[in-house]
């Protein structure tokens, strides 16, 4: 009689042995397969500024959030303007921002939840060594862009709608200067991320409004100097806020509610506060329970 093998199982045709063996043998291939569904790990989309991406923070926090809560955070780095506008359309299961003004608006839309602060830094003003508009001396950073516009000294804006660039625009104007004012060859809009836009202001030369973390771990900094910090307005705050889904439902609350439980937990305050670059620290956790 010829013994049949079936997936690997060798058997008589037709015997009471046949239908079993090949039964389990089918069970498994179907266990084999579907289970990949059951034990995938889960996954969400996070937009965060291209300034807490290029701080290196990310690569810190992110594997201990798959080894904590078995969450893969997919990152999405654009401007603050931009993540704010994929929250908005539903294209994100939450944000991680810092313009508190585009936020609030955000929030009023209804297109986010709630917003939890997580932690800050502060922007500072980056410009050639020599320090042409001497900024060094400033009152405040207001007085150190009237400088800045007083010499037409070569200046670097993000230019692309981001926390950084928000900020720097309300500087502006607090200086007296308006969008048209800025209407000159010295004043250069890149419209590109905070590392691309140092690079340019390394190529340049020039000044620029930046986020510590970014400078501190920006690795061109070639005739650069950080020239003007610590005024309260240049207080920068970094904040969580869940997509709303009332208005995409396919948004993952639970896991967006996961992944803002461990952010604001002692676990992120260690690796928040603890990380630093040349002994600096980047950021300072400020998560409320």
């Amino acid at each position: 009689m010829k013994i049949l093998k079936i997936f690997g199982v060798h058997c008589l045709p037709f015997t009471p042995a046949f239908f079993p063996k090949l039964a389990s043998v089918i069970l498994g291939v179907f266990v084999i397969v579907f289970s990949g569904t059951v034990v995938k790990t889960a996954e969400i989309r996070l937009a965060v500024t291209s300034s807490f991406h290029n701080s290196g923070l990310s690569d810190v926090l992110l594997p201990r959030i798959k080894q904590d809560i078995g969450l893969d955070v997919r990152l999405i780095v654009v401007g603050t303007g931009q993540a704010l506008r994929l929250g908005q359309d539903g294209d994100v299961d939450a944000v991680l921002v810092h313009s508190r003004r585009a936020e609030d608006r955000f929030l009023a839309a209804r297109f986010g939840n709630h917003r939890r602060e997580i932690m800050y830094n502060d922007f500072v003003l980056i410009g050639p060594v020599d320090d042409p508009a001497r900024i060094k001396s400033a009152k405040n950073a207001v007085d150190a862009l009237q400088k800045i516009a007083d010499l037409n000294a070569v200046f670097v804006s993000r230019g692309d709608d981001s926390g950084t660039h928000i900020k720097e625009q309300a500087l502006w104007q607090s200086a007296g200067l308006s969008a048209q004012d800025l209407n000159h060859s010295w004043y250069h809009s890149a419209g590109a991320g905070m590392g691309a836009a140092l690079n340019t202001a390394q190529g340049m030369n020039a000044y620029i409004l930046a986020d510590r973390a970014s400078w501190l771990n920006f690795g061109n900094k070639a005739g650069l100097a950080l020239l003007f910090a610590g005024d309260p307005a240049l207080f920068n705050q970094y904040a969580f806020i869940p997509v709303n889904a009332q208005r995409h439902p396919h948004v993952k609350t639970q896991l967006v509610a996961a992944l803002e439980n461990w952010l604001t937990s002692e676990a992120a305050a260690e690796l928040i506060n603890g990380y630093t670059i040349n002994d600096k620290a980047l950021f300072t956790f400020n998560a409320k329970p």
